[in-house]
């Protein structure tokens, strides 16, 4: 079967052929040889890039962006980082030894020398400036893609590390996956006529939902419907889209009346679309199997923020606090967020509500990828589907998953509280 033939304009051309730097030429090499893996006839222009690439996994991470720095290479558009594997405003928190800890610094250091701006959090997306309807952008990160595809109606493809930058030095990606119409339609519908305003009222329902979503889609593009508009806010959708990119493949998900693409006004889906319904026993289970911590009692932390903690979230987390207690002393709670958020959310005084009670903040990277948590640390609750996902295997605790309201409740105990009326 022959490959179609990848047809580059001449500026792209030029890329390719060094005129812009052996950087540039490095990166549109990889570029084009994604595009003929994806069978892409052409190139199509990016508004910004997200890169994931900014954690120390090895060496080679490493070599890759300082040889695009030695190479004189540069991002072409606006250029966000992803979380690193050091919090560099509280030097010390994260426990590495030197060996992984210079290497880790070297990394960031060669992307802001590629010249991405030093965000260092995987929700670009709470940034006030963020890419809007339609446009074609190179973000990585499934939180970050499935969101951006999702919420804010942008297109991506699922890129990952190494691409991601190459996009970005570039300013272009092949006119494949996501990017192409025909590719982000519905595939299945899940009916949630079924879910209780009072369940979804919680950011962690939409969390267990996204679980229900994940393993019923896979790598397809679920229709949900039966959803009142005025339930929705972008929490309950980043809670949605980060779960069931864990849970499954997901990069794009509509919701009726609500996302972009899924407006009263859009096209309709495909007549044929099989519809499952969704049930609020279904998140009941995804709840409890996102909770390896069965029959567990005694808490040693609370994690919030994965993906970071937003303002929003700030601001409901220190209304549930108003007339809270301090925090148990032998559980820590960890609340990991931007730098920009952070900045803005202390402005509103929300932060130091957190921190009177005990509280303890995390800029730049995250507590389920980083040795952040107490090395005794065994017992771990979380409102968020993919700390739950992803904690037990990478720091080895084991889970329990629920509402925000349940985790301040047991944050101030100290041991487990279940409200089972909260998943009613």
């Amino acid at each position: 079967m022959n490959t179609p033939a990848l047809a580059l304009t001449g500026e792209e051309s030029a890329m390719l052929a060094g005129t812009r730097g052996a950087g540039t030429a490095m990166a549109m090499r990889l570029v084009t040889g994604l595009a003929g893996v994806l069978g892409a006839t052409r190139l199509i222009p990016i508004t910004g890039a997200h890169i994931d690439g900014c954690l120390y996994h090895g060496r080679a991470g490493l070599d890759f962006a300082r040889k695009l720095v030695d190479l004189g290479a540069t991002v072409a558009v606006p250029t966000t980082l992803n979380v690193s594997s050091l919090d560099l405003m509280h030097p010390g928190l994260v426990r590495l030894p030197p060996t992984e800890a210079v290497p880790a610094r070297a990394l960031m250091d060669a992307y802001t020398a590629l010249g991405a701006k030093p965000t260092w959090t995987c929700a670009p997306y709470q940034s006030v400036q963020r890419p809007g309807a339609g446009e074609h952008i190179a973000w990585a990160e499934s939180n970050a893609i499935v969101f951006a595809n999702s919420v804010l109606g942008a297109r991506t493809e699922r890129y990952g590390d190494f691409i991601d930058i190459c996009a970005a030095i570039t300013g272009r990606v092949p006119e494949a996956g996501l990017h192409l119409p025909a590719n982000r339609v519905p595939t299945l519908e899940l009916d949630c006529s079924g879910l209780s305003a009072s369940l979804l009222a919680h950011d962690a329902a939409w969390a267990a939902l996204g679980d229900v979503v994940g393993r019923r889609s896979g790598t397809g593009v679920p229709l949900l419907t039966g959803i009142d508009p005025d339930l929705v806010d972008e929490d309950k959708l980043k809670a949605l889209g980060a779960t069931a990119a864990s849970a499954g493949g997901v990069a794009l998900f509509h919701v009726a009346g609500v996302t972009p693409e899924a407006l009263a006004d859009a096209p309709a889906a495909p007549e044929s679309l099989p519809v499952e319904r969704v049930t609020a026993a279904m998140l009941r289970a995804a709840r409890d199997e996102l909770t390896t911590a069965a029959g567990a009692r005694a808490l040693d932390a609370v994690a919030l923020g994965t993906p970071h903690f937003s303002l929003p979230e700030f601001e409901k987390l220190a209304q549930a606090l108003a007339d809270a207690p301090a925090f148990h002393p032998d559980c820590t709670v960890w609340i990991s967020t931007s730098r920009e958020v952070l900045a803005r959310a202390r402005d509103a005084g929300f932060v130091q509500v957190a921190e009177a009670r005990g509280a303890r903040i995390v800029v730049d990277t995250c507590t389920y990828i980083t040795p952040i948590l107490a090395p005794d640390t065994r017992t771990v609750m979380t409102p968020s589907g993919k700390w739950a996902w992803y904690a037990p295997a990478n720091l080895g605790v084991d889970v329990v998953f629920g509402t925000l309201g349940e985790c301040v409740a047991s944050a101030c105990a100290g041991e487990v509280i279940r409200d089972d009326t909260h998943w009613s």
